[in-house]
């Protein structure tokens, strides 16, 4: 299978560089499969689990948002934010998404500015995310 050289960067560091076979990702348009010799595409992503494939091995990283870039011979994502799963601190997550859900909870039921809904929402798909990374789910 061909390999192709795939980096993640977020604006403090390189998260991840290597040749791999196949990368998943959540784009704001639906998830992509991107193989080898993909066609040329950027496009923003969402905060979800980013699965890798490399020599038979899956590797998984928390994205949240930010934009893959595929050439023709390597993938870069720019994500605002990445976490490897060894980085992640799993009970702070469950945490963050227990205060996420209150806080929604809360500007559901008194109709609070749509911006605090909002950054609750955002708040709760990255711990979800976090948590779905560690547990190396999908």
């Amino acid at each position: 299978m061909s390999t192709y050289l795939l980096e993640i960067v977020t604006p403090e560091r390189k998260v991840f560089e290597q040749q791999v076979d196949m990368i998943s990702v959540k784009g704001v348009e639906g998830e992509l499969g991107i193989l080898a010799n993909h066609i040329p595409l950027v496009t923003p992503l969402q905060i979800g689990p980013m699965k890798i494939k490399e020599g038979g091995r899956e590797h998984w990283i928390a994205v949240h948002g930010g934009f893959v870039e595929v050439r023709k011979d390597k993938v870069v994502v720019l994500a605002e934010s990445a976490e490897l799963p060894d980085d992640i601190d799993v009970e702070r997550a469950k945490a963050a998404k227990a205060r996420a859900e209150q806080r929604l909870a809360i500007a559901q039921r008194s109709k609070q500015d749509s911006v605090d809904f909002r950054r609750a929402e955002l708040s709760l798909h990255r711990a979800v995310t976090r948590i779905k990374v560690s547990q190396r789910q999908w």
